[in-house]
């Protein structure tokens, strides 16, 4: 996928005394009082802006957060807090500005942080008059919200459409190039894993996947609802009976491409969903009526572990079981170090999954870890996410 990088016109000079417009992703989490508790958004923009100020460029910044009511600014609505913590990363004070659509008032060196952009009326629907006027308040706009790629919004696609220069920022050109590398160009085998509560969520990624994978590993609820359709009983288990035949359909899609869905041998079961319930391992073939499936055995782990080990590219999206259970984060485990330990490149994404890796420590032995969360999903989905789509045609316009 071809698109302008910040980096590139960097390296060209073109930045120096430039209006560069980024589009960060800053909406952390925050307390009843405020008060920021996980920054890791804010943390990951500072390369981006440090990047054009380096560069000599004057320096707008904005992001959404929260879900404000647009054209009604309230104090909770505020990037305040945001613009207080970035000023700490960034060792000095980074100016708000409010009501920035029709002006915007920065020097070279400097950066400013403009206010909620969802707050702006059209901002959602990607109101051409609002992008307009954000694309002439930059004479580069720089994309660098994976979070929000998935969306066609005002500060997200209209302003690339009408911006003089539009370009990737660091975490968006990542983001393209680890996509590229595990699903447009990958090394085989291509191994995917896929779990979680419920098929139906995941059915179009199951579908997409299953043209293009060597072997998908299906865990969770997802799991449970492959085993019935391989004819296997799994007790008061959660699954979804209406949707057997998709997955035999999956799993008939895979084996007339020599591939497979491994389907658990053994599975750790029990009686009621909780973290001090006992865990007792079973053979697939023995769950009783009341059994719950919460993870799977030692037996699967270690299969599915060695399959991994062999492959050359591993997509992750979801954890095999409950790990938040000790008792049940056997199979989870199992597989997260098996993809630390492989030679394979691994991209891994999904708010669970993202946990299961804090988990166990393994951050710096996953590829590439995405935290665009719905975005993830859509390219796994085989969907051409907005931002790259406009950001590759604006590239081709030269």
């Amino acid at each position: 996928m071809n698109v302008k990088r910040l980096t590139d016109l960097i390296a060209q000079g073109a930045v120096a005394g430039k209006r560069v417009f980024i589009r960060a992703d800053l909406n952390v989490p925050q307390d009843d009082a405020g008060h920021i508790t996980e920054d890791t958004r804010i943390r990951a923009s500072v390369p981006c802006i440090r990047m054009a100020l380096d560069a000599g460029a004057a320096v707008m910044l904005t992001s959404h957060l929260g879900r404000p009511t647009e054209g009604e600014f309230k104090p909770a609505d505020s990037l305040a807090p945001v613009a207080k913590r970035l000023g700490e990363l960034l060792g000095f004070a980074v100016p708000l500005v409010a009501n920035w659509v029709d002006g915007v008032s920065v020097a070279p060196g400097q950066v400013v942080l403009l206010e909620n952009c969802r707050v702006n009326k059209g901002e959602k629907k990607n109101d051409e008059a609002l992008a307009r006027k954000m694309a002439a308040l930059c004479d580069i706009f720089v994309h660098d919200a994976f979070g929000t790629a998935h969306r066609a919004e005002a500060s997200t696609y209209g302003i690339a459409q009408f911006a003089p220069i539009a370009c990737a920022g660091p975490l968006l050109a990542a983001e393209i190039d680890a996509v590229n590398a595990a699903l447009a160009d990958p090394k085989r085998p291509l191994v995917a894993i896929v779990a979680g509560s419920k098929v139906s969520t995941k059915l179009t990624i199951l579908k997409a996947l299953s043209s293009k994978v060597d072997g998908l590993i299906v865990g969770g609820g997802i799991a449970n609802t492959f085993m019935l359709a391989a004819g296997l009983k799994i007790g008061k288990s959660l699954a979804e009976p209406d949707l057997v035949d998709q997955a035999k359909a999956v799993i008939e899609a895979m084996k007339a491409r020599g591939a497979a869905v491994p389907i658990p041998s053994d599975v750790v079961v029990a009686k009621r969903f909780a973290a001090d319930a006992q865990a007792t391992v079973k053979a697939a073939t023995d769950v009783a009526d009341d059994d719950l499936i919460l993870d799977i055995g030692p037996q699967t782990a270690a299969l599915l572990a060695k399959q991994l080990m062999s492959a050359g590219t591993i997509v992750w999206n979801g954890p095999v079981g409950v790990f938040e259970f000790d008792a049940f984060a056997h199979g989870t485990e199992t597989l997260a170090r098996a993809i630390a330990a492989s030679p394979a490149f691994s991209i891994a994404g999904g708010g669970d999954t993202l946990a299961a890796i804090a988990k166990y420590g393994i951050e710096k032995d996953v590829g590439y870890i995405s935290t665009g969360g719905g975005a993830f999903l859509e390219v796994l989905e085989g969907k051409t996410l907005p931002a790259f789509e406009i950001l590759s045609r604006r590239a081709a316009q030269g």
